[in-house]
């Protein structure tokens, strides 16, 4: 875990220096495209169930998450998640950024806070999470910033797939797990393969 956790720092410091000049291109896109913040902040599910506050980039027009009723008819996920391919919320910018997963590289503030992992199951939403039974699992470490399921579909993939995929990953976790799915990170990230 100590060895985990000083990948986690260096690398996610690393991270945030190649990506700076990236990151303030799209926090200029996303502030002169639509009215709204640059940032969105979430209460997630980290480790043990502890609530902490997720950042991203903006995808979506400023008040979205109040619109979000009148969609769950339409919603094309099934379990727990909520997911609509034409989201009408999403605006044209945070589409490519979702698409490029770039609306993520905030959280790399998380992991450097040690409310998150470079690797380990996606946090979720405290609305969305359905932590009874095996699925409660999933916090036993800390949620990540990729996953095998992000590198496995990502959208396409079903609850119970992703559900499957967290417990799998938290059952066999290792170092040489982690630097495979962050190696395949990089084409599933590049293809866009299963973002929406």
């Amino acid at each position: 875990m100590l060895i985990k956790r000083v990948i986690d720092l260096v690398g996610s410091l690393i991270l945030m220096l190649l990506a700076a000049p990236l990151a303030l291109i799209v926090c200029l896109a996303v502030a002169t495209t639509s009215p709204g913040g640059v940032f969105f902040r979430q209460v997630r599910a980290g480790r043990d169930g502890r609530p902490f506050e997720m950042l991203k980039f903006r995808t979506m027009h400023a008040g979205a998450d109040k619109n979000k009723a009148a969609l769950l008819a339409r919603n094309e996920a099934n379990g727990h998640l909520f997911k609509l391919r034409d989201d009408p919320r999403i605006t044209p910018v945070g589409r490519l950024l979702r698409r490029l997963s770039l609306d993520e590289l905030p959280q790399l503030a998380n992991v450097m806070r040690g409310e998150m992992s470079l690797v380990g199951p996606r946090p979720l939403p405290l609305a969305d999470s359905d932590y009874s039974g095996p699925a409660r699992n999933r916090l036993s470490v800390r949620p990540g910033l990729t996953c095998l399921w992000q590198i496995s579909g990502r959208s396409e993939l079903s609850w119970d797939d992703m559900v499957r995929l967290d417990l799998q990953y938290v059952q066999h976790r290792s170092l040489r797990l982690d630097l495979a799915i962050l190696a395949r990170t990089v084409p599933a990230v590049l293809t866009g393969k299963g973002a929406h």
